[in-house]
């Protein structure tokens, strides 16, 4: 889910719909799993791999994202349709070690029984990342991801945290071909303007798994889950995708996913699709 949608949502309520606050506060939640806390992994995949560019080596990822959710409660029906595309560019500091520049482009509209309530678009928080792979032997190997997001985005109107914040995360990965595997535990700080009665610490944990069909086709299948950072809410965000990656050539992927909710606290469903361009 996406933390600055969230926010958009939060920070758009009209005078009319005062008295339903409380359950728009728990629908403004909805698209926090995602992606906006860290820069893709191997896309449509919210889990990352250990894998680096090589040093010298460059990737630059192209990568959208439509959202889609619908929460009733009290007799109010609030829509929440939104969406990303973002660039991702990484560099090879070493063989073991990548640098990772992440800025993303969004926007969401949401619907308070049928009536717009509010839109908004523009850039979000710029995400800048190290992954490091301190291990590696017959298959296995194990990866460190800190980061830090900068306060790019318009706070004001839900674009964007208003403050700089930090996450890390441990990566690791078995190659067994045809078969991937990939797991994911994460932290993440969520420092924000916009609502300081929000969880801080976040963390998070996901599975992924590959299947290579044919040399140039994987199938790919990821769960996981992140602590919500709404306090009202008894409930964490857990998701299930599936999707396809296809090699065009040796430098050039192209990738589409389906991303739904396996509880109300996720994001009802996402459609991904992106490119990766590797020189």
């Amino acid at each position: 889910m996406n933390s600055q949608v969230t926010r958009i949502r939060r920070g758009q309520v009209t005078k009319k719909y005062r008295t339903v606050k409380n359950f728009k506060s728990f629908v403004m939640m909805v698209l926090l799993l995602t992606v906006s806390s860290h820069v893709w992994a191997s896309h449509p995949l919210i889990t990352d791999d250990s894998g680096t560019q090589g040093k010298g080596k460059f990737q630059l990822e192209v990568n959208g994202q439509y959202d889609s959710d619908k929460e009733t409660d009290a007799g109010t029906t609030v829509r929440t349709t939104g969406g990303q595309l973002g660039g991702a560019l990484s560099y090879g500091l070493i063989d073991t070690a990548d640098v990772i520049l992440g800025v993303p482009y969004q926007w969401v509209r949401v619907r308070t029984d049928g009536i717009v309530d509010s839109r908004e678009r523009g850039v979000s928080d710029t995400t800048l990342e190290v992954k490091w792979r301190f291990y590696e032997k017959s298959g296995a190997s194990f990866a460190l991801k800190p980061g830090v997001s900068l306060p790019t985005g318009n706070d004001e109107k839900g674009l964007g945290s208003g403050k700089v914040g930090y996450s890390v995360f441990f990566i690791s990965s078995w190659d067994a071909n045809p078969w991937e595997l990939h797991i994911n535990l994460g932290y993440r700080r969520n420092e924000n303007t916009v609502d300081v009665d929000e969880v801080k610490d976040i963390w998070h944990a996901s599975m992924a798994a590959a299947y290579k069909v044919v040399d140039d086709l994987k199938v790919v299948a990821n769960i996981g889950v992140e602590r919500n950072p709404n306090k009202a809410s008894d409930r964490d965000p857990a998701f299930a995708l599936g999707g396809i990656i296809y090699a065009v050539n040796e430098n050039f992927d192209v990738d589409f996913g389906v991303k739904a909710g396996l509880n109300r606290a996720e994001t009802d469903y996402s459609f991904l699709a992106g490119t990766a361009f590797r020189f």
